[in-house]
């Protein structure tokens, strides 16, 4: 899906909701373990209760890794799944992969080359410490997008990412202006936690036009008002991430029907957002 195709998206829906299928299996509704596939099962009524909701789907590998063959089944089937929305969601490879590149050549074909692998995502979340060659070869395929991790919402940022240089320039913000020559707005976004809505405000000045995929909606507290205030742009601009109080807003039989529920609020939000910016 290409930037155009994404604007679109948000316009048509109304909403720039992201939903993360964290699906961990101790978590889901007992009544769907004696399913084949619990896990796809649940997937696919998350999916089925939100598309009206969602402009993006966000399955964190891990979740799917960590259960060896019966997880990437898992995962296959949501992904073909969502293969028949594919012009009403992007999708979203939460890998943070980073490697050389011969390497990162390998991790590229494995989320994008459906030959390959048999995964279409649209972008895959990728780490930029080890620098251009290490993110260059993601952004090989037409209309796929990096989604590179620039300011995340845990406690850890501190260690790292928002240490200064000797000219007083913080890390993030370093890799903000050096990716900058790695790619356009067109195939590169930026993690930026929601839990960290005031500092939007500093990244725009430094990426006015590029997209932001920003987690820590819902559960981990951040404001959707904030994060739209200082992060949005004219055409949005914002992918904004919910996973557990949505996907997990009940454990009872009326899980889908609660995590639709839940959805439709923030899409509801979202909508009167755009409006206030002017973005039809």
């Amino acid at each position: 899906m290409n930037r155009e195709q994404l604007v679109g998206l948000i316009k048509r829906k109304r909403s720039f909701l992201c939903v993360g299928l964290d699906s961990e299996i101790d978590k889901i509704p007992t009544h769907l373990l004696g399913e084949e596939d619990p896990v796809f099962e649940f997937n696919l009524q998350i999916i089925n209760a939100t598309i009206d909701y969602a402009v993006a789907y966000k399955p964190n590998l891990a979740f799917y890794e960590s259960r060896g063959l019966d997880g990437m089944k898992s995962l296959h089937r949501t992904m073909d799944y969502l293969a028949n929305f594919s012009e009403q969601c992007f999708s979203i490879a939460d890998a943070k992969r980073g490697d050389i590149g011969n390497t990162s050549t390998q991790y590229a074909r494995a989320v994008f080359d459906s030959k390959a692998s048999g995964f279409n995502f649209d972008a895959i979340t990728v780490a930029p410490y080890m620098g251009e060659d290490s993110v260059s070869p993601f952004l090989m395929f037409k209309n796929k997008w990096v989604v590179l991790l620039a300011l995340t919402s845990n406690k850890g940022a501190f260690d790292f990412q928002l240490t200064e240089d000797a000219g007083g320039e913080r890390l993030f913000a370093k890799v903000l202006r050096t990716s900058q020559n790695w790619g356009t707005p067109e195939n590169i976004m930026y993690v930026v936690g929601a839990t960290r809505a005031e500092m939007l405000a500093e990244v725009r000045e430094i990426v006015p036009d590029h997209f932001l995929l920003v987690p820590g909606v819902g559960a981990q507290g951040g404001s959707l008002s904030e994060v739209a205030r200082y992060g949005m742009n004219n055409d949005c601009g914002l992918l904004v991430n919910a996973s557990r109080s949505i996907i997990f807003a009940s454990k009872n039989d009326d899980f889908a029907t609660m995590a639709g529920s839940e959805a439709l609020t923030i899409q509801l939000e979202m909508e009167n957002l755009l409006s206030e910016k002017g973005i039809t």
